[in-house]
């Protein structure tokens, strides 16, 4: 079986292939910074709860954005399965065709994903991560831009941390947009805020490519987006991770473990 590790910038998902349908998934928290020693220790007895044996990954994936984790997540993951991990990133070769030397490996996988899973027409990726991110992609599989904006919960994390009396919220679509007590205002801010301002770039890309595109969310909170707007065709919380797999199964034959 094949391990997918995504390693972000608030956290490291794991994700076990059993099958082209079956995906068992799970998140640790990227920090603080672990050593290789310490990721040793908190990744030996991570298949347990899953009813799965260490012996039985035989490929691990790993993509990441976060370069001080990433050796140190490949030698522990190393040291308990005997073999080497493939890293990927925006070189690692496939159909997807782009001239960036900063695209993080998250939207390279994006676009992969988007590609390989034979959406058609053009698309636009939407990742609810640390960062909002827009990548819009070609029928020819070329990359046509990305916008980044602050993401969700990083700008409601700052909304707290900076002010003397806003709590922590839950964030849930609000009764109303005009709310009357606190949760309900930053809420509505939050969910509907964001809201217009995700519909309002799927807007402005489609004018620029000159047709409507379709559009796929990723990320933790993309489901919350996808339920009150028609402008986003799928929610795939796992989008990206597929991307790394695809990426593998693309490379696995020049690999060696």
């Amino acid at each position: 079986m094949l391990l997918a590790v995504n390693i972000g910038n608030t956290n490291l998902r794991f994700a076990v292939f059993k099958s082209e349908t079956e995906i068992i998934t799970w998140t640790i928290n990227s920090k603080p910074y672990r050593t290789e020693y310490e990721f040793f220790a908190k990744f030996s007895n991570m298949y347990e709860p899953f009813g799965i044996e260490k012996d039985e990954i035989t490929d691990i994936v790993i993509g990441s954005v976060v370069p001080p984790l990433t050796i140190n997540v490949k030698k522990a993951l190393r040291k308990i399965h005997g073999f080497l991990p493939m890293i990927v990133d925006r070189n690692t070769p496939s159909a997807i065709q782009h001239s960036s030397n900063q695209m993080g490996t998250d939207l390279y996988a994006n676009a992969v994903s988007a590609h390989y899973q034979q959406y058609e027409g053009k698309k636009i990726i939407i990742d609810f991560g640390t960062a909002l991110t827009f990548l819009g992609i070609h029928e020819d599989a070329k990359v046509g831009g990305v916008v980044i904006a602050p993401g969700i919960i990083t700008a409601l994390n700052s909304l707290v941390g900076e002010t003397a009396q806003l709590p922590e919220i839950e964030l849930v679509k609000p009764k109303t947009v005009l709310g009357t007590e606190t949760v309900a205002c930053m809420q509505s801010g939050m969910v509907y805020g964001f809201l217009s301002m995700v519909e309002g770039m799927i807007d402005r890309i489609n004018e620029v490519v000159g047709e409507k595109c379709f559009v796929i969310s990723t990320g933790g909170v993309g489901g919350v987006y996808k339920s009150l707007t028609n402008k986003i065709d799928v929610d795939d919380r796992l989008h990206t991770i597929k991307g790394l797999r695809f990426l593998y199964e693309l490379n696995k034959d020049s690999f060696k473990k």
